[in-house]
């Protein structure tokens, strides 16, 4: 597995890395526990060196998962959760809560369940509007300075709350979705993360499925899949976004690989500090999104891409209207 450091002064992992949160839900039911175990192991021995999790997903039960997997082989692995949701004791939802208060309660918790002594990269999950940057970053800085987490990351935050968080206590990286159907990140953050020397963490790399071709306009989402509840994943949408798939099938069969390695690839291809963390639960999809880091797309190749995605509109928001509102600009 290739390598790559996030940001200036991050940690160095693998290319690729795995995003943990369909392992306990989100996208249908949660898998069983030891298949997803073995699933973990199995991604550390192909060379998988960061994870993605958070104490949001499961609620709690995907940090306790990650904690078991990765506990043997914890100093070969950069793991990262986020803070940011108030949630209490049994898991419910109460909106956002980045207080101070509230985020070293998180951490504590998050240590416990990771079965770790260290945080690798604290995340802010979503901005949140009641609370200065500045008391954020000082709370996560304290929180370094005890050796309890060792990087500082922000989710879905926008320019003015990036600076505003680098100029107390420096991030590492941002995590936000960026995929060739969400190019969103390219007119205004990647060049501020270029300036600051901040890495890139792409959520939802592969369109949470779409960009693989598994997803047409017929497909019926089950139970506890949220792309069901998405204006994007509308029948009308999916039918209006699919001729992003099918340029990615051309290439791909052009060259002898498939739609998600020539997705995953393009992201790779965009900045030598981004790291995708797609998501997976079955073993052949993890092989195949290791493999995109030994895919090498032409100057050619990108250019054709760039020209199918800046052809597609787009349609539908990512998110329904109240999750929708929680994203920073």
């Amino acid at each position: 597995m290739r390598t790559r450091r996030l940001g200036r002064s991050g940690p160095e992992v693998s290319a690729v890395g795995l995003g943990c949160m369909g392992m306990t839900g989100n996208l249908g039911p949660p898998k069983d526990r030891a298949e997803m175990v073995a699933l973990l192991r199995e991604a550390v021995d192909r060379g998988v060196t960061l994870f993605d999790s958070a104490e949001v997903y499961g609620p709690f039960t995907n940090e306790e998962l990650v904690g078991e997997a990765l506990e043997p082989v914890r100093d070969r692995v950069v793991i990262a959760t986020k803070f940011g949701f108030d949630l209490d004791d049994e898991g419910t939802l109460h909106g956002l809560n980045s207080r101070p208060e509230r985020i070293r309660q998180v951490a504590e918790s998050s240590l416990r369940r990771l079965r770790t002594d260290r945080i690798d990269v604290f995340y802010q999950h979503r901005v949140d509007p009641d609370v200065p940057m500045e008391d954020v970053a000082g709370a996560v800085r304290e929180l370094i300075e005890e050796g309890k987490v060792r990087y500082f990351g922000l989710s879905e935050a926008g320019v003015a709350n990036i600076r505003r968080a680098h100029a107390v206590q420096p991030v590492t990286v941002l995590q936000s979705e960026y995929s060739l159907w969400w190019r969103e990140p390219e007119d205004a953050i990647l060049p501020v993360l270029d300036e600051l020397g901040i890495g890139l963490v792409p959520f939802s790399p592969l369109g949470r499925g779409f960009l693989t071709g598994a997803i047409t306009a017929d497909t019926t989402f089950g139970t506890g899949d949220n792309r069901g509840t998405m204006p994007r994943y509308s029948e009308e949408s999916r039918r209006a976004n699919e001729a992003v798939v099918e340029a990615l099938g051309t290439i791909a069969e052009r060259k002898g690989v498939t739609r998600a390695q020539i997705a995953l690839a393009w992201l790779l291809a965009q900045r030598p500090w981004i790291v995708p963390i797609p998501g997976t639960t079955k073993p052949h999809r993890l092989a195949e999104n290791i493999g995109a880091a030994s895919v090498d797309l032409s100057a050619e190749d990108l250019t054709e891409l760039r020209e199918v995605a800046e052809q597609v509109r787009v349609m539908g928001d990512r998110y329904p209207a109240q999750m929708q509102s929680m994203i920073d600009r």
